[in-house]
């Protein structure tokens, strides 16, 4: 496993998030093979490795120490060592700790090598319902109301499905503010303890889903996704945005009606032909 370079590589191990069997070969050899694990929690990372038989050292690497822990694991690495980083369940970095060392490695020219696995997000996004083709990522909402909400105002008009994740106890204010702030027309979907026994996943609006949730004390991992906003219909006609776009500009005629034509949903030809007519009747700028 050893780099041309004669450092050590980290290797970024992604972990089950819930079923066991989510654990791939190659995470597992790789952590058998490695010099050191670095761990989000080092007692919740014994259990996986008694599980999978893996007798590698482990020291942690966690929010509050990561900054200083670089220092450390950067000269292991320099020395030659290879290391794997692994959180408490999923792909480390994303919405885990991690990121700072991968930047550490980045900068200093140690390899990084991605061992792609289980992620909360994509296991979310897979099963959602969702569209898919096009997403984003926000990981954690913040905890007070006020904050929470500034943050959802950001998305009331994204186009995109928009992935959050959540803790159990703040789920029901969540959803709350997110009924105040997308209303009852914006789909949501809500999943929690996927890949575990109780997994469950429950779609409609935020009021919905806050009847649903609040019946019960909830318990677990949660994803929420939010459906992208729909895109509003122009309010000018075609002609109308050909004259206010030449008034504001002078880009080429055939540049400005394939710009008109992405607006209104129509061919570039189709615009052009209207500009054409448009100034044939003197009622467009040349």
């Amino acid at each position: 496993m050893s780099e041309p370079t004669g450092w050590g590589a980290l290797y970024v191990v992604a972990t089950p998030i819930g079923n066991l069997e989510d654990m791939t070969f190659r995470a597992i050899r790789v952590l058998k093979e490695v010099a050191l694990i670095a761990a989000e929690d080092t007692r919740h990372s014994r259990r996986l490795c008694r599980h999978f038989g893996i007798e590698t050292p482990l020291t942690s690497c966690f929010e509050h120490n990561e900054a200083r822990k670089g220092d450390y694991l950067l000269d292991l690495l320099l020395q030659g060592k290879d290391i794997a980083l692994i959180s408490d369940a999923g792909t480390p970095a994303i919405s885990d700790p991690g990121s700072l060392l991968v930047q550490r490695c980045c900068a200093a020219g140690v390899t990084v090598h991605p061992i792609p696995g289980a992620s909360a997000c994509i296991a979310a996004l897979s099963m959602a319902g969702l569209p898919t083709d096009r997403f984003c990522f926000e990981g954690f909402l913040p905890a007070k109301h006020q904050a929470r909400c500034q943050m959802l105002e950001r998305f009331v008009s994204e186009p995109r499905t928009t992935v959050f994740y959540e803790a159990p106890h703040r789920l029901l204010a969540c959803l709350q503010d997110m009924a105040t702030v997308f209303g009852d027309a914006r789909q949501i979907v809500v999943v929690r303890e996927l890949t575990k026994i109780h997994e469950e996943r429950f779609a409609g609006t935020a009021a919905q889903a806050l009847d649903h949730f609040s019946a019960d004390r909830v318990r677990g991992e949660i994803v929420v996704l939010v459906a992208g906003a729909e895109e509003e219909a122009p309010q000018e006609t075609v002609e109308e945005t050909l004259k206010r776009l030449r008034r504001e500009s002078d880009v080429p005629m055939k540049s400005l009606a394939k710009q008109v034509a992405r607006q209104h949903g129509l061919s570039g030809s189709e615009v052009y032909a209207i500009a054409q007519r448009l100034k044939e009747h003197n009622l467009l700028d040349d």
